[in-house]
This record gives structure tokens, sequence and C-alpha cells, in this order.
């Protein structure tokens, strides 16, 4: 099993699992440490937790209560890959803690946690600007809701709550240089990451990881028009970490990479002529 740790958060960890074993290979007991939900992305193998053997396919969420023993097998097909998603028990407690909903062992693929699964894969990649940690928060909690029925409550923000959210957009904003999380912006507002999430989008339509994205490009599209910094220089600047993911973030936006924004700016508006003719 190769095991590569994706993000590392207060409330939650991910991790990519990629499966080594070959169907005949005999099985071995392992325990599980804290509550899980693991997205199974690729191939199929069986598990044996609490009496009962489960086979999960790609879509299918395998599930883990801490202390539960599982074994896993591979009699059919090998090379399974996972996107595994581990919870504290604070996170849990928040989204709802019930014995039975956590030691269901797994779930079968359902299309309301199958389109969050593969948006986690996106985010995981890299080529979304919702945060791998706020789509995990939406998984764990829409698994829940699938298996326990309930649907959450609407939440109606009063006026404090929504204050909460404004300042921490402007917070978020003034800091979108830096490298800030869902934690980090959660802290600040003083309300746990599953409420701060939940509060944040009813209140502004938007996720905290996206509007830092948005404020980290509407920065770059001002730096691109007003000064002639090298194109790397400003994305470095305003908080990316990688060009390439800058480049490919800034054309989704602006319809136009940041070279020709910054042509388009200085007068050469052909270019945005040219591609709206094309729409």
């Amino acid at each position: 099993m190769i095991r590569t740790t994706l993000l590392q958060r207060d409330s939650m960890s991910v991790s990519e699992f990629r499966c080594t074993a070959e169907p005949g290979d005999k099985p071995f007991a392992e325990q599980y440490a804290c509550h899980s939900v693991s997205y199974v992305r690729k191939g199929s193998f069986g598990c044996h937790c609490r009496g009962r053997f489960h086979e999960l396919v790609a879509g299918s969420i395998l599930v883990g209560h801490p202390g539960d023993e599982y074994v896993c097998t591979h009699d059919h097909v090998a090379g399974d890959e996972c996107l595994s998603f581990f919870l504290t028990p604070e996170l849990v407690e928040t989204i709802g803690d019930h014995r039975a909903v956590w030691q269901v062992g797994s779930v079968p693929p359902l299309p309301e946690l199958m389109v969050v699964g593969e948006l986690a894969q996106t985010a995981a990649a890299g080529n979304s600007d919702v945060g791998l940690d706020e789509v995990g928060h939406l998984f764990a909690s829409r698994f829940v809701e699938a298996v326990s029925d309930r649907k959450a409550k609407p939440l109606n923000a009063g006026l404090r709550d929504r204050r909460r959210a404004v300042e921490a957009a402007l917070w978020i904003d003034a800091n979108s240089h830096r490298d800030i999380d869902l934690d980090d912006a959660a802290a600040q507002a003083g309300l746990s990451t599953f409420h701060f999430l939940r509060l944040f989008s009813a209140v502004l339509d938007v996720t905290p990881h996206q509007y830092l994205v948005r404020s980290r490009l509407r920065h770059a599209a001002r730096r691109l028009a007003d000064d002639d910094s090298p194109i790397t220089d400003i994305a470095y600047d305003v908080g990316f970490n990688d060009l390439s993911n800058f480049v490919r973030s800034f054309h989704r936006a602006a319809g136009a990479s940041p070279l020709k924004f910054r042509q388009a700016s200085r007068g050469k508006r052909k270019i945005f002529q040219e591609r709206f003719a094309l729409q």
C-alpha cells in the first residue's frame, strides 16, 4: 500500500492510497485509528468488518470507526485507489457522531456522494478553486445525511453571524498573499471549521477558499494592468505557490493568459474582441 498525505489540518487529514496487493495475497487484520470516509476512485476490493463482508467498486465509500478491525481482500481486481478523509472526534461530533452511521462499513455508489467524491479528486489535483478541506467537510456531512436520511437544517444567519462572515472575508482578502487555510480563517472568526464553512458559504455564496483564490486573481489582475513586474513575480507575490496553477486559474477566470491580459490592458483590445466573437 502506497500512502501519500495530501492535506493535514487541525480537523482532518486527507490521504491518497494506491494498493499494491495482488489477487491471492494473504489478507491481514488492521484497525481503524479514527473516523474516516474513503472514496474508491478506481478498481475494487473486499472488506470484512464487524461480521459483514463488503464488496466495494469505484464510487463506493469505505467507512471507518475508531477501534474497529477490518480485513481487506483483493480476489477480483488489483490496483484499487482511494481518497481518504480522516476526521477528528470534534468534527465528527459536529457533523453527527451516531455510532450506527459510522459502523455501516461501506456505502454503495450513491450519486449525491459520487459527485462530491469526483470534486474532491479535482481539488486534490489542484484543478479547482474549492479547497480540498472544504470538499472534505461537504463529503463527510453528505455521507452522514445519506446514511441517516437526515438533511441538514438551512442556516439562518443573524446580523452578528453575517458580520462575522463579512469580517472574515475582509481578513482573507487582506491576507490573501499569505499561506492561509480554512482553519486559519475559522480561528479568526472564532468558530469551528465546520460551522464557519457553512456560515461563510451561506452568507456570501462562495466558500472561503474560493474567495481566497478569487482575491488572489483580483490582486494579480490589478498588478498585471498597473506595473511591469514579471508575471512569475506577480504570481508568487499575490499568493500562488505554483506558476502553472496561477496561469491555469487566471486563464479560466479571464479567458486569456496573464500575458494577453496585460497586453489587453495596454490597449490591445482585439484580444478580447476575438475571443468573444467566437462564442
